[in-house]
């Protein structure tokens, strides 16, 4: 893994994938609409469309086989989220390129596509400049993917990240979530509850002011 001027820094930020750095609220939303699962006034997230999703008969189901399409073949349509680029940029001026950590499977349950998760994500970033020089330039041998959540901490620790970014509180809530890295939620629809033994952000900037103060 390159590591380039983290020493300098004295930081290597690690950082979730899936509803960290990629929205795929509007891809969700179209995706069961086409597929009838909602109704065509539906207007929430992809966590109201699951909830919902999960309703129905056989609703389970009918959830993964949504999110086999979206994480795969339907990922042309994700976004990033607003500020995680700039945010990955400050990382790239502050001499400490960050490294993606993602519990992913190479291949999505019930889809029959046989599409590679993984390799559609790899294209996802390659397309939005995250490997180039002139876009985001993060070295492409700085993306994990694991098969589980217990891979994915064990890597977090392997790196010997200095922060976490994540958006589910059970994986900073893990008891094998290393004790010597800065736990940050991201959080976008709105704060947890109180008491959590980590950082809670619901924006991108407020993440980066947080990690690199008010320098610019």
């Amino acid at each position: 893994m390159t590591q380039l001027g983290v020493a300098d820094a004295g930081m290597l930020i690690g950082i979730d994938f899936d509803n960290t750095i990629i929205t795929y609220d509007t891809v969700f939303v179209a995706a069961a609409r086409e597929r009838g699962l909602i109704s065509e006034d539906f207007s929430a997230g992809k966590q109201a469309v699951r909830d919902f999703i999960r309703t129905l008969p056989e609703g389970e189901l009918a959830w993964q086989r949504l999110q086999g399409y979206v994480y795969g073949q339907g990922i042309g349509g994700a976004a990033i989220f607003d500020g995680a680029d700039a945010f990955l940029r400050r990382c790239r001026r502050e001499g400490c390129p960050p490294v993606i950590v993602s519990h992913k499977t190479e291949f999505g349950h019930h889809d029959a596509s046989g599409l590679s998760l993984r390799g559609a994500a790899l294209g996802w970033m390659r397309s939005r400049g995250f490997f180039d020089e002139a876009g985001l330039g993060i070295p492409a041998e700085n993306v994990y993917f694991e098969d589980t959540r217990e891979q994915k901490l064990a890597r977090i620790t392997g790196l010997h990240c200095t922060h976490f970014i994540d958006d589910l509180e059970e994986v900073l809530d893990d008891p094998a979530f290393p004790d010597d890295v800065e736990r940050i939620l991201f959080c976008p629809a709105g704060m947890p509850a109180p008491g959590a033994g980590y950082l809670a952000c619901t924006s991108w900037r407020d993440i980066e002011e947080h990690v690199f103060g008010d320098r610019r």
